[in-house]
Formats: structure tokens, C-alpha cells, sequence
């Protein structure tokens, strides 16, 4: 993971840490309002909350947490030993007073339940959306605090470390593994299920939140700067939008509809630069990796994978996350915006539209055909029957449009993120070289 290092003003940190102690309670509440649902708590508060119902239990919902949060630091710091960050010790503080905000905001929402008429069920569903997306929004808020982290995202985080396993895929099984272990003390308490303990809701916040999580966080961008005024985001961010910079013609394309060879002649017949698989060589200098470690890991974001990213919620502060594909992502962004402001050029793929939406002298491209199309010009290309290049095609377009809107959350497809749309099915790349030539040439400088 590229770490981007900064020296925090006092100012700074208490801001974040301030920000973070009220992010902690809007996590709470939301989790609070879900549990009133009685449709089923979520994961991470499935064990707390069926041991408070327990009978005689002398603990409550609030103190369980805190007791469940101490074994996960305890169980951070023994896998991680001389490793795990000093500062994280901190968790032993969050982890008091987020058990003391679930106690309080237990009782707060004491008055928002419902029984058990259709009309009720159908308030109880609309309690569960509004927890779930007030959980989604705190969390949010939490990770651009990048202040500290829960005990129970600090936990799956230390063991994909130690594993050197995904984050997202230990954090999955970390939250299957706690709905699991709510399971078996209802069982042993109850001696039978119990819907409103573990339900329909327990299995729809596994989805919902995750997803909402991913809504929410790009509406938190301007936090950065009101924590550091001097704050330039190491993420993606859109190129200065000055009329001074060079030309550059952005070509995104399906797999199989020439995308590559427009680019290719459109930058041969421009006399300027082509960036497609050079990006690869520049992002793996600014890493510090190897060429073919990037080839193997950008854009490669599979149906699997995609179904992951909205399971999980992205709850762990950016400077910490392990992800590869993050990473790989901030580094091609920064060489795409270094290039596009050094010199006129043609970028293939690459999200560059959307990296460069500010930059003003910019041309956005899509080129796609029809299926059948795409399929025969791999199958040519490639040298592969007709079932092989239909997988190769179906499989690459997936990727790519995964890719996309993992870090845009945008449709890779959609027309108003480009300002031309070419068929190459009707229009033959010559053709189309010509238009964007036309169009390009008197604009250079």
C-alpha cells in the first residue's frame, strides 16, 4: 500500500479525533435503530446483543460490546506483537465509549418499535433502511476521519496482514464468523431461532450497508480540508481545470472493438504520445514494483470480486487499507495527471476520463460494438475459437466496467461520461481516426 506521510498540526489531529468521537455515535445509533427493527441485528452485533437478552444477563448490550472489543485488540496484539501500532492501544478507549453510546442510543431508540401487523412490518423495513444507512453514513464519516479504527475492523485487518490474505474477503468471513457465533448462543441460551435476533435484517445489512457505505464516501472528500487547509487528496482527484494545459484525447473501449488501434493511429497521425500499456512501466517507477506485478493486478476486478466490495464496508481509514488494486490505482492516477499536464497525448483505458474530467482541453472517447463484432476481431487478434474469444470478451468487459465503478462510482457505459460515443461496427477505425483528427488537430498547440 503507498502510504502518503504527512505531519499532523495539533489543530489537525483534534479535529479528527473529535470528528471521529462523533462519527462513533452516529455508528451507533444506526446500529441501535436497525436492532429495533427486530428483524435481525447486524453481524458485528449479533453475539453482544443475543447474550443481553439472555435471561438474568448482568451485563448489558453496551458492556458485551466492550468485552467483545478487548478480546479482538487482545487478539490484535498477539498475532501482530511488536507490530501492532502503539497508537492503536487507543481502541481500549473507543471501545469504552462505543459501548457506552450502544447502551445510550439502545435506550434512545427504545421508542421506535413496532408490532407485528403488515402495516408495522412494513415501518419495521423502513427502520432497518434508516439504521442501516445512518450505520453506512458513520462509518463513512469514520474512515475519512483517518483518525482510529473499531476494535472489530482492527481485528479482520490483523489477520490479513498476517495471512497476507485481502482485506475484503477476511473481513466477509470475520463478519460470517460473528453471525455464526450469535447463532450458536441463541442456541444455547434459547435453545431455538429467534428471527428478531438474527434474521432477514442480519442478511440484508451484510449488503445494504456495504453498498450505502459506497455512496456516501465520496460525499466526504471536503472533510480533508477542513482537517488540513494545505490537504492534496493522493487519491484520484480531477486535473486542474485551467485552459493552459496540453491536449490530451482520453479513449475508453469494450475489448474487441479496436479501442487500441484508433488510439494507436490517432497518436501516430497527431505525431504525439500514446499511453496504453506504457502506463504499466510508469505506474510500476512510481511504486517501486515490478512492470508485470501491475499488468496482473490493474483492472482486474472480476463478478467475484465485485460482490466482495459491496459485502464489505470499507470501513478501515485509507492510510491503512492493504489493498493492492488501491494502490496500483493511486499510482496510475498521479502518473495520468503528470502526463496530461507534460504533454499532448492519446491515454488508453485507465479510468482517464475520469481522472482528467476537469482538464479542459480534453476529448472523452468510447468505442464499443456489437457483440458479435467483438467477438470475431478477438477471435482473429488472438487466434481462438468462437467459445474461447466470447469468454476472453465477456470476461475483460466485466473487469473493466467493475473497475470503473469500484473507484467512479459511475457505469462505464454511460454516455454523458464521454463526449463521443463511436460504433466501430458501423464506423471502421480509419474512419473514425479521420473525425477525432478533424476535431484534434486544429486544437493542438
Amino acid at each position: 500500500m503507498i502510504k502518503i506521510k504527512t505531519d499532523r498540526s495539533a489543530e489537525e489531529i483534534a479535529k479528527r479525533y473529535l470528528s471521529f468521537i462523533v462519527a462513533l455515535f452516529i455508528i451507533a445509533l444506526g446500529t441501535s435503530m436497525s436492532i429495533r427493527a427486530n428483524l435481525g441485528s447486524s453481524p458485528i452485533s449479533c453475539p453482544p446483543y443475543v447474550l443481553s437478552l439472555t435471561h438474568g444477563a448482568q451485563l448489558t448490550m453496551g458492556q458485551f460490546t466492550i468485552c467483545m472489543h478487548i478480546f479482538f485488540i487482545a487478539a490484535q496484539i498477539l498475532m501482530l506483537r511488536k507490530n501492532y501500532p502503539i497508537i492503536q492501544l487507543l481502541q481500549i478507549v473507543v471501545s469504552f465509549l462505543f459501548g457506552f453510546y450502544t447502551d445510550l442510543t439502545m435506550w434512545i431508540t427504545g421508542l421506535f418499535q413496532f408490532g407485528d401487523t403488515p402495516i408495522d412490518y412494513v415501518a419495521r423495513a423502513l427502520q432497518l433502511c434508516v439504521g442501516g444507512g445512518l450505520l453506512a453514513y458513520g462509518i463513512s464519516f469514520e474512515v475519512h476521519c483517518d483518525a482510529l479504527m473499531l476494535a472489530g475492523e482492527g481485528f479482520p485487518l490483523a489477520i490479513a496482514k498476517v495471512t497476507k490474505a485481502e482485506f475484503g474477503k477476511v473481513k466477509m468471513c470475520s463478519d460470517t464468523g460473528l453471525v455464526a457465533v450469535g447463532v450458536v448462543f441463541m442456541f444455547i441460551f434459547f435453545g431455538k431461532w429467534h428471527w428478531e435476533m438474527i434474521g432477514a435484517g442480519t442478511l440484508f445489512s451484510m449488503f445494504y450497508v456495504g453498498f450505502m457505505v459506497r455512496k456516501f464516501s465520496p460525499h466526504f472528500n471536503w472533510l480533508e480540508t477542513f482537517f488540513n487547509k494545505n490537504y492534496q487528496t493522493p487519491l484520484a482527484a480531477p486535473a486542474p481545470a485551467t485552459g493552459n494545459s496540453p491536449m490530451v484525447v482520453t479513449i475508453s473501449r469494450e475489448f474487441g472493438s479496436c479501442g487500441h488501434i484508433i488510439g494507436e493511429q490517432l497518436a501516430q497521425r497527431l505525431g504525439i504520445k500514446l499511453y496504453d500499456k506504457d502506463l504499466i512501466d510508469e505506474t510500476a517507477r512510481e511504486m517501486g514494483c515490478s512492470s508485470e506485478f501491475v499488468a496482473e493486478n490493474e483492472q482486474n476486478i472480476s463478478t467475484a470480486k465485485l460482490w466482495e466490495l459491496i459485502f464489505t464496508d470499507n470501513s478501515i481509514p485509507e492510510s491503512m487499507n492493504p489493498s493492492k488494486d488501491d494502490a496500483i490505482f493511486v499510482a496510475q492516477s498521479r502518473t495520468i495527471m503528470r502526463i496530461a499536464e507534460r504533454q499532448p497525448c492519446v491515454i488508453v483505458g485507465r479510468c482517464a476520463n475520469w481522472i482528467l474530467r476537469n482538464h479542459k482541453n480534453k476529448i472523452s472517447v468510447f468505442v464499443f460494438a456489437n457483440h458479435d463484432f467483438e467477438i470475431k476481431k478477438t477471435m482473429k487478434l488472438f487466434n481462438l475459437n468462437e467459445n474461447d474469444a466470447r469468454k476472453k470478451v465477456e470476461l475483460t468487459n466485466t473487469a473493466r466496467a467493475n473497475h470503473y465503478w469500484k473507484y467512479t462510482g459511475k457505469d462505464w457505459r454511460d454516455a454523458k461520461s464521454y463526449d463521443l460515443i463511436v460504433n466501430t461496427a458501423q464506423l471502421s477505425p480509419g474512419e473514425v481516426v479521420d473525425i477525432l483528427y478533424n476535431k484534434v488537430k486544429p486544437m493542438l498547440k
